[in-house]
């Protein structure tokens, strides 16, 4: 065995440790970047419910005689207060006047817009 081939080369290793911040930091960033859209997503989902559970109720006091009004155009005037937007809108009869409310929130990206349903009425 020679000299040589037991000693180590640190011309050979010079740099190594810079690729592994570099390669570090990009995983981080990655990780970072896939943390901020689900946040979004998940603020767009909660966006969405609150949305819906608030044009649902104002939409069902109209249906029962509570307001005077449409009540579909009371639930996309509020859901356009809440950054949302009325996706459907149904009011049945049942217990004296149901609202059933499907709203949409929209998200910055190329993904689906968050769904929201709620309904609301009379209580039975």
């Amino acid at each position: 065995m020679s000299a040589i081939a037991g000693r180590r080369n640190p011309e050979r290793e010079r740099g190594a440790g810079t690729v592994l911040v570099v390669g570090l930091c990009a995983v981080a960033l990655a990780l970072l970047g896939v943390l901020v859209l689900l946040g979004q997503a998940a603020a767009a989902q909660a966006r969405a419910a609150t949305g819906a559970d608030l044009a649902a109720l104002a939409a069902a006091d109209i249906a029962r005689g509570l307001r005077a009004g449409d009540p579909c155009a009371a639930a996309g005037s509020i859901a356009a207060a809440n950054r949302v937007r009325v996706a459907g809108c149904r009011i049945t009869d049942e217990r004296g006047g149901t609202a059933e409310i499907v709203v949409t929130a929209p998200m910055p990206y190329p993904w689906p817009a968050a769904t929201g349903r709620a309904r609301a009425g009379a209580p039975p």
